[in-house]
């Protein structure tokens, strides 16, 4: 099975029942994920939005862009491997959802003649110039780069390793952990645009990823009492 093959339908689940809520949380990411990829394509070719973007905007579309490119590599990771229906389909509609995200913020940076990075610290676009917002900002030139992503809740290199070694229940209890400590990292920087942003696209697609990751953490946590994780 490839990466971008939909989960297996032949796989049978061993576990209890799941309930029905499980099921329209499924089909509510999905329809995200399909909310997303129309809006990405469809500004593919048009001009650009005629509110400009200030540097919350800009600063989200980059710093997003990154937290999104770990999220879809954890994704795949356990995708690849996991033997847990729940845990394979949440990590395809992860991947596939924040792959169509991670491609209209490039979009967006490119429509507005940006580069895609910059050499401001991360989430420094998160407090404004009276020092109101998020309060990444205000510390964010003392943190090294690894500290900052850290307070995004990004994993480290060893937790990817030791993500990247692990087998069976360990991984699948692993890879939850990381992506509900990432998602609550990504929600503040959601609100954070969304408070200080100027481009409606944007802010929308702010509001999306609050909304959808909050739904997927509760998803997810479920998932970690079925299969009786710890710590």
């Amino acid at each position: 099975m490839t990466d971008a093959e939909a989960p297996s339908a032949e796989r049978t689940a061993s576990g209890p029942t799941r309930p029905a809520w499980w099921v329209y949380a499924l089909i509510a990411v999905g329809i995200g994920a399909l909310a997303f990829a129309i809006g990405r394509f469809s500004t593919f070719g048009s001009v650009p939005t005629a509110a400009g973007p200030n540097a919350a905007d800009i600063g989200f579309a980059r710093d997003m862009q990154v937290h999104h490119t770990q999220a879809i590599e954890m994704a795949m990771e356990i995708y690849r491997k996991t033997e847990d229906d729940d845990v394979q389909r949440m990590a395809y509609d992860i991947a596939t959802s924040q792959a169509g995200q991670r491609g209209e913020m490039f979009d967006w940076l490119v429509q507005w003649g940006l580069p895609q990075s910059s050499t401001d610290p991360l989430m420094a676009w998160m407090t404004d110039a009276s020092g109101h917002g998020g309060g990444h900002g205000a510390t964010s030139e003392s943190m090294t780069d690894e500290e900052l992503r850290a307070a995004m809740g990004m994993a480290s290199a060893d937790e990817i390793a030791q993500l990247q070694a692990a087998t069976g229940t360990e991984a699948d209890c692993l890879y939850l952990a990381l992506m509900i400590r990432h998602h609550e990292g990504a929600i503040p920087m959601a609100e954070a645009v969304i408070e200080l942003g100027s481009v409606p696209r944007v802010l929308a697609v702010a509001e999306g990823i609050k909304a959808g990751q909050t739904a997927e953490i509760d998803a997810m946590r479920s998932v970690q009492a079925r299969l009786g994780c710890t710590g």
